[in-house]
């Protein structure tokens, strides 16, 4: 088996080397949350970091791997005696994939000695599995959230209580967390942002020699892994020792009460929500004391460990990026700052003792930023703002063709569903059958196995069969032909795709800024409801697919911002570019059922048939927003929905309807 590549080669990622590290030294800071780019190494270092960790010694046939000096006294396979016979190995990499079921990550009953054998056993995950290692998830805003949830509270709590069928079980889980993620795919919501302890941004260097030294190492290491890697060992080795180091003294470093004060004044200056950032920050701040050999906390640890910590908790909208302003991060150590510190006298101003420099650069330990990892201010407001530029006039056909709307504060926007029931992906919009909701009844699997059992009704199958089949014993004789699956309705994300007019009538009338707010709005409700966007926009001579079907939210919130207006209305073709992009995504991801959402006053002043465009929409769940306005309206929006089957909603009702329905309740 090939070697990982070494930790130490990888170029740059000075903010993610220490991150990993810092978790690595303690397991309380939370783990890390890596956001980049595709093809930045973030799989490549995750992995390197798992082969230098310190082995560790297992209870010999202990499926949970506890540790013989401290066993678990809750352990499933326990209780273990204290002087248990006991084995080292290397810590372990558990890979969560994407598409795990609930049953994979926590555990559940063994099914097959259940019904073959008569007796309750438990068949564990991939947390225990995990469990003294590293649990890795590769995108992880692309995993389901109740998982996600799963995962983080047995991160928080070190244990994993399973309550499963007829089994109840708990176990230590303790590990070292690491999701990674492209936030072009989308985000997770904050509130699962915040169970992260760290995150760092990771870019790709943009200095010509550094990316020529990546692709050199690279070609080393693929042409000979174990020649490259032993190039490596020795730096290898002294920092899996440095890191062994740094958890033995690790519950010796002080934490004194004037550093204290100091992080949970940094954290109230960044008004974050709730006490998990004074937490995280803390646990941080001592694990890199003890990382950088200290006996006791600085105020150099307290300002790396912030940057680490609250970026990703500093987002008061779900299209702000994370970010930390580090002028206000200094304003406010500055200003918390002791005169000096009676617990430590020989270091008043917190620059730390021996020790305590900066490591090399691109090493763990070096507080400065790398190839893009460090904060910046660049997250304190939403990208692609547009605030302060002009509606466009209102000339008429005369209309400035690259006028920008601003667009306003988002709002609440009633519930837009897909009629019937799909089979798409979960989500929070349209009734749904997947591997998610309430049973409501049970199916023979198709296909090559069941997606779970149906205990009940697989009972019921093989029951009447026992006598014929000879039956012997307490356990069952089961056939294939006796397996059932359930069947679950939940809810289902789906392809929301936004249809825009930019027309010069839109903005002639000083309409954009309503339009962008109400698009800007049920984009918001389509992140919350995690489902896939797309935005059509169609002005002066045709139609242009603004954004692709995509499950970044934001990307979508990004380009309405900065949509210019102006020009003649080309309607059909904006229609017809809508088909196009249903016809492909179909093809792509046939399960997931689109919903249509055309905003225009109804014009149609250059173009071809609309009526032939729309028909080319027929079957496809649409509503229509209505922008026309003023005393007289020609009702052409009206008319547009007729043709397409929609729903019609005027652009101001939108609001209305959800404070009508409020009042109603």
């Amino acid at each position: 088996m090939n070697p990982a590549y070494p930790f130490s080669a990888v170029v740059g990622l000075a903010d993610l080397k220490l991150a990993l590290v810092l978790n690595a030294v303690s397991s309380r800071v939370g783990g890390v949350l890596v956001r980049g780019e595709k093809g930045t190494a973030k799989s490549t270092i995750v992995r390197a970091l798992a082969a230098q960790l310190p082995q560790v010694a297992v209870v010999a046939g202990c499926r949970f791997h506890c540790d013989p000096g401290a066993p678990d006294p809750g352990c499933p396979d326990g209780p273990h005696e204290p002087d248990a016979a006991g084995a080292l190995r290397a810590a372990s990499l558990v890979e969560l994939p994407v598409g795990a079921s609930e049953d994979r990550l926590v555990g559940s009953l063994d099914l097959e000695r259940a019904l073959t054998e008569g007796v309750k056993a438990f068949e564990p995950g991939l947390l225990a599995a995990a469990h003294r290692g590293v649990l890795y998830v590769d995108e992880v805003n692309l995993l389901h959230d109740h998982l996600v949830d799963l995962l983080l509270d047995a991160a928080a709590l070190g244990v994993c209580y399973v309550e499963r069928e007829t089994v109840s079980i708990r176990h230590a889980a303790r590990f070292l967390l690491v999701g990674t993620m492209n936030p072009e795919e989308g985000e997770l919501r904050p509130q699962l942002l915040d169970r992260f302890g760290l995150t760092v941004e990771v870019r790709a260097t943009r200095e010509p020699d550094e990316r020529a030294e990546v692709v050199r190492r690279r070609f080393a290491f693929d042409a000979d892994p174990e020649g490259f890697a032993a190039r490596w060992a020795a730096e290898e080795a002294a920092l899996a020792a440095r890191i062994a180091r740094a958890r033995a003294v690790l519950g010796s470093v002080r934490l004194p009460d004037s550093r204290l004060r100091q992080i949970t004044a940094v954290c109230a200056g960044f008004e974050v929500d709730g006490l998990r950032a004074d937490l995280v920050t803390a646990h941080a701040a001592v694990a890199h004391a003890a990382w950088q050999g200290r006996d006791v906390v600085t105020r150099e640890d307290v300002r790396v460990a912030a940057r680490l910590a609250l970026p990703h908790r500093r987002r008061r909208d779900p299209f702000d990026a994370p970010g930390l302003d580090e002028r206000l991060l200094d304003e406010l150590l500055d200003q918390t700052e002791p005169p000096e510190d009676p617990e430590n006298p020989e270091d008043p101003d917190g620059s730390g003792g021996p020790g305590s420099g900066p490591g090399r650069p691109g090493e763990p330990g070096g507080s400065g930023g790398s190839d893009g990892s460090g904060g910046s201010e660049a997250g304190d407001g939403a990208p692609g703002d547009a605030a302060g530029a002009s509606e466009g006039s209102a000339s008429g056909s005369g209309d400035r063709p690259h006028d920008v709307a601003a667009a306003g504060v988002p709002f609440r926007v009633p519930v837009l569903k897909v009629a019937g029931v799909g089979a798409g992906v979960a989500g929070r919009r349209s009734s749904g059958r997947g591997r998610h909701g309430r049973t409501i009844g049970a199916r023979v699997p198709a296909g090559a196995g069941p997606a779970g059992i149906d205990l009940p009704a697989t009972l019921l199958a093989a029951a009447p069969h026992q006598l014929r089949r000879g039956r012997r014993g307490p356990g069952l004789v089961l056939k294939r032909d006796d397996l059932r699956e359930p069947v679950r309705e939940g809810r289902e994300g789906n392809l929301v795709l936004f249809v825009v007019d930019a027309s010069g009538s839109m903005g002639a009338r000083r309409r954009m800024t309503a339009v962008k707010t109400a698009v800007l709005s049920l984009l918001l409700d389509a992140y919350q409801r995690r489902d896939k966007v797309g935005l059509v926009v169609f002005r002066g001579a045709g139609a242009m697919v603004a954004l692709p079907p995509t499950s970044s939210v934001e990307a979508g919130a990004a380009r309405l911002r900065t949509l210019p207006t102006g020009g003649r209305t080309p309607l059909a073709e904006g229609l017809a570019t809508a088909a196009d992009v249903l016809r492909v995504e179909r093809l792509r991801d046939p399960d997931r059922r689109p919903l249509l959402v055309v905003v225009t006053d109804g014009r149609a002043t250059s173009g071809g048939d609309v009526t032939r465009a729309a028909a080319a929409l027929a079957g496809v769940t649409s509503v229509v927003v209505d922008c026309e306005s003023g005393p007289v309206r020609l009702g052409m929006a009206q008319a547009l929905a007729v043709r397409l089957g929609a729903r019609l909603l005027p652009l101001e009702s939108l609001g209305d309807l959800v404070r009508d329905r409020r009042k109603a309740g």
